[in-house]
């Protein structure tokens, strides 16, 4: 199953296909609960997790480096579940460690990452501990999706 987490990463597409992002895939149990103090809440679940995953990216490659990071992490939380596991994205980017320490400086320190390699999220990977109800399509925000404007009140301004 990690190889085809693996390859979920790897495909994922990236602006101008310049593939700035880069992975660090962790299963060993005393890293992970390392990893799992990350934040000061929102990563306590990946102690128990059976992967984690660390998405950063090179941000001297590419200006949109948060952009890629995120369609990868995306794509490998939809192919973890076709794969029946379970999933969550914990948010690294601007978020604190401490007061006095951001999460990304925290791991960027415990794993050894250079200045310039970023850490947008982790991902937790493994078994759910339980399943939650999908929401009802009549929970659903419609009201969210619009069709061609923004308004139905807008008058397109028309080309001379």
């Amino acid at each position: 199953m990690m190889d085809v987490l693996i390859e979920a990463l790897l495909r994922s597409p990236t602006s101008r296909n310049n593939k700035s992002w880069e992975f660090i895939i962790v299963d060993d149990r005393n890293l992970l609960s390392k990893l799992s103090k990350a934040r000061e809440q929102g990563s306590h679940h990946l102690q128990d997790a059976t992967l984690g995953i660390v998405v950063c990216a090179d941000s001297r490659r590419s200006d949109v480096w948060v952009e890629d990071c995120s369609i990868a992490a995306i794509l490998v939380q939809v192919t973890a579940h076709d794969l029946g596991l379970g999933s969550c994205w914990i948010q690294i980017r601007n978020r604190d460690h401490t007061q006095m320490m951001s999460a990304e400086q925290y791991i960027q320190d415990l794993l050894g990452l250079p200045q310039h390699i970023k850490v947008e999220c982790m991902v937790s990977v493994g078994y759910p501990n339980e399943t939650k109800k999908p929401i009802a399509n009549s929970e659903l925000e419609y009201h969210k999706v619009k069709h061609n404007f923004y308004s139905s009140n807008y008058v397109a301004k028309r080309e001379a």
